[in-house]
Order: structure tokens, then C-alpha cells, then sequence
């Protein structure tokens, strides 16, 4: 089975890449979204979090995201805190998702990760595709979220890889600044290949 990694900073259109590669037939693991259930009512890990910081219970039951959010921006030690309670539980719903499609015999399966690279996990990935778009145009995509604000969009690009060596390192780039057929285009290209490349040893 082939495991392409998907990875892109913030604002660069990964979401609307993976949704495409969702229409081309392939299984698309969502980081962020096992995260969204993991803290959704009745997620596993609701209470961990609430034992931390009992104040972002949402009235449903579960994690109230956006006051979770600002109660760990700027402070170092508490996102620390919440890593260690989400990152192990997201990388047994990633190993559950490729037993499942092992099963099913998929030949390419995807993994759509924000911070591939700085957790290190384009090692077992055959191949990386990482989405990109100019600068400007990831700020003003950013800027227009609910809720975000240039310090909140500083801080997170602080903690990702610069887009320039996310691009240097990636096998396959996909522009998203000139138009969704181009980026279309481009990703039905990039899968071509990877499928059609004979298959290394990954690293560990």
C-alpha cells in the first residue's frame, strides 16, 4: 500500500485538495478532523482535556474548540499538555485507518497532516505532496476566518515549517493560486506518478 503524505501551511488549500482526492476515489485520513472527534461529546478525549482545563466544556458535552484554543495561545507549557493527550490518540485513529484500508486491499491510501514534517512523520510516507499559494494570498485566505487575527495567524506560522522548505522537500508541489482546475490538474498528475514510481524503502 502507498502512503502519500499531504501537508501544507496553513491558508495553502489542503482542505480543498484533500476533498478533490476524496472525489478521485482515494481514502483520505484527516488529522484535524480525529482531532474534531476526539473532542466532540462523547470523544475519548473529552474528559483528559476537561481534567487539564475544566473551563472549555461546550453545553453538548464535549470541548468548546475555540475556548480550548485561547486558553493554550501563548502559553508553551499547556499546548504541551493537550499534545500529550491528543497526539497518541490521533496516531491510533491513523493506524486504525490503514489496517482498515490494508484490509480492503487500497493500493494508495492519503495522509492529510498540517504538520507532517515538523513531527516527522514524512519518514513513512513513499511520497509527499504539499500544496503551496503566494503569500499574499494565504494571508487574505487566513485573515477572513472567524475568529482569526494577525497574532493568532503569526503564532500559528511560527510553529509550522516555512512554506519554502515544506516545497524543497516535498516530491510534489501543487500550486493553489491560479485556479481549481490547475490545482486539479496538478494533484490528478502528481498521483499519476506516484502510482506509476517504483516504490522505495521507507524510511523509519
Amino acid at each position: 500500500m502507498i502512503l502519500v503524505g499531504l501537508t501544507g501551511s496553513i491558508g495553502m488549500g489542503k482542505s480543498t485538495a484533500a476533498k478533490a482526492l476524496r472525489r478521485l476515489g482515494l481514502p483520505v485520513h484527516d488529522a484535524d478532523a480525529a482531532v474534531h472527534r476526539l473532542l466532540a461529546p462523547g470523544g475519548a478525549a473529552v474528559q483528559p482535556v476537561l481534567a487539564l482545563f475544566p473551563d472549555v466544556a461546550d453545553p453538548a458535552g464535549g470541548i468548546d474548540r475555540q475556548q480550548l484554543g485561547a486558553r493554550v495561545f501563548g502559553d508553551p507549557a499547556a499546548l504541551h499538555r493537550l499534545e500529550a493527550i491528543l497526539h497518541p490518540r490521533v496516531r491510533a485513529a491513523k493506524r486504525c485507518f490503514l489496517a482498515a484500508q490494508a484490509r480492503r486491499r487500497q493500493r494508495l491510501v492519503v495522509l492529510d497532516v498540517p504538520l507532517l514534517f515538523e513531527t516527522g512523520g514524512e519518514r513513512e510516507c513513499d511520497a509527499v505532496l504539499v500544496v503551496s499559494a503566494p503569500p499574499f494570498l494565504q494571508r487574505q485566505r487566513v485573515l477572513g476566518r472567524p475568529g482569526m487575527h494577525e497574532a493568532k495567524f503569526r503564532s500559528i506560522l511560527a510553529k509550522q515549517m516555512p512554506d519554502r522548505e515544506k516545497r524543497q522537500r516535498a516530491q510534489y508541489v501543487v500550486p493553489t493560486g491560479l485556479g481549481q482546475r490547475y490545482s486539479l490538474d496538478k494533484l490528478k498528475a502528481a498521483i499519476r506518478a506516484i502510482k506509476a514510481k517504483p516504490r522505495e524503502r521507507r524510511r523509519r
